[in-house]
């Protein structure tokens, strides 16, 4: 069938063929079919939406669009961790290292920061000489040899999610759960883990704004994950507050080893160990969640998470000394504190989505894939939702390069944190499991 025909069948909401859905995945990654044909199905697929089975489809064709990997020489069980995006979600530095230290192998792939989001990559380059661009080779070494890598993704993995994500960028295709579902599912099953955690984040700074969307998701990344051959779970957490206190790449990297030194933030902790129990469960070595906790709670008192940080940075030419020294990562030129002004009340709700917009400003973020980010930049929060506060109490202290850029940032991040005379509880840290 011709592209134009393929069009037809989606346009007038119909359900593909397995075999056409490949030819359309095939076809637009070699560059037979071109960028205008498939932004048309792309924005039919979004109308008219994808059946059960033509997600799956989907899915794996981008799958095979490139090279999968395979672990199969890695010892046990690997296990890879997503979070479909947030502010100051910084589980991934802490994670990944307590995780391989309680002997679970976890090998992943990452991707950088755009928009209100931060990005894992941009996090760790901000570590003096840390490498994220591996071979695949190096890749499998590494996992085998440490326990631990977290990289850039290969452009040979999955280059049709590459190529069609771009295209569903600039044509308002982005928000459509099907295409969303293949989107994660494709990278992480070409990634090669045996086993998935997903972390569907719900709320005022996720994409998934509402409980329902976010549930819904959730259940479709669980069903094509599993149809695909891998163990995958997924949970909900929640985004209508930072997760961390600091939002920035060298000061999110400076919070997640203070969590390993037990020092973190209470909130970060609390979802570092629950996500650790469930992938410790994944990867075989505890028996219930609740063993999982009691192993994870243990590498971190132990000191175990902290020393396989050490060794991971190290490992992928990074300046383990940062782990004992923060003081060796980027800092920002300048420096405010921002305090209340008015009357005292209590913290009743953020705009998590400008929190992290005001980070941009501040040069932590980027609008456009070639912006380049400071990663020196981004403000340490001192508020919690439900927090009591008093006139002149701090609110946050910013870091950028300029005044101009704290200005900006002072604006946005103020018209994001409301204040009340009433207080009202936290959001809880989960929603579902």
């Amino acid at each position: 069938m011709t592209y134009e025909e393929l069009i037809e069948i989606k346009r007038d909401g119909r359900e593909h063929t397995a075999e056409q859905i490949e030819h359309i995945v095939s076809g637009y990654t070699s560059g037979e079919m071109p960028d205008y044909q498939m932004a048309a199905w792309l924005m039919a697929a979004y109308l008219n939406d994808l059946s059960a089975d033509e997600t799956v489809w989907l899915t794996d064709a981008m799958v095979r669009s490139g090279r999968v990997i395979d672990l199969a020489s890695v010892p046990g069980t690997v296990v890879d961790k997503h979070s479909t995006g947030g502010v100051a979600d910084t589980t991934t530095l802490v994670l990944a290292p307590l995780v391989a230290a309680c002997g679970v192998p976890v090998a992943k792939m990452s991707g950088r920061g755009l928009g209100h989001t931060g990005g894992t990559l941009d996090k760790l380059e901000s570590i003096p000489g840390m490498r994220i661009e591996l071979s695949v080779e190096e890749f499998l070494d590494q996992v085998t040899r440490v326990g631990i890598a977290v990289i850039a993704q290969s452009p040979d993995i999955d280059p049709a999610d590459k190529k069609i994500y771009a295209l569903r960028d600039v044509t308002a295709t982005v928000p459509s759960i099907p295409l969303i579902v293949g989107s994660i599912i494709s990278k992480k099953v070409a990634g090669g883990a045996d086993a998935i955690l997903l972390d569907v984040k719900v709320g005022s700074g996720a994409f998934m704004k509402t409980e329902e969307d976010a549930r819904v998701l959730a259940g479709e990344l669980t069903r094509v994950g599993r149809a695909l051959g891998k163990d995958v779970h997924c949970v909900m957490s929640d985004m209508d507050q930072p997760l961390g206190m600091a939002v920035g790449n060298a000061l999110e990297v400076v919070e997640a080893i203070e969590t390993l030194r037990c020092d973190g933030p209470v909130e970060l902790t609390e979802v570092c160990l629950e996500l650790a129990a469930s992938m410790l469960v994944l990867g075989g070595v505890a028996s219930t969640p609740g063993d999982g906790r009691h192993q994870a709670e243990q590498a971190l008192s132990s000191g175990r998470a902290i020393r396989m940080f050490e060794r991971w940075v190290e490992a992928q030419g990074g300046d383990s000394k940062v782990a004992s020294d923060t003081s060796l990562l980027p800092r920002a030129n300048a420096s405010r504190e921002i305090r209340v002004t008015g009357e005292g009340g209590y913290v009743t709700g953020m705009d998590v989505e400008g929190i992290g917009r005001a980070a941009m400003l501040l040069g932590a973020g980027r609008a456009t894939t070639d912006d380049r980010i400071d990663p020196g930049a981004g403000l340490v929060l001192d508020v919690r939702i439900g927090q009591e506060i008093a006139p002149g109490d701090r609110i946050a202290i910013l870091h950028a390069a300029t005044e101009d850029a704290l200005d900006l940032g002072e604006e946005r991040l103020r018209a994001s944190i409301a204040f009340g005379t009433d207080r009202v509880d936290p959001p809880p840290l989960f929603h579902e499991v």
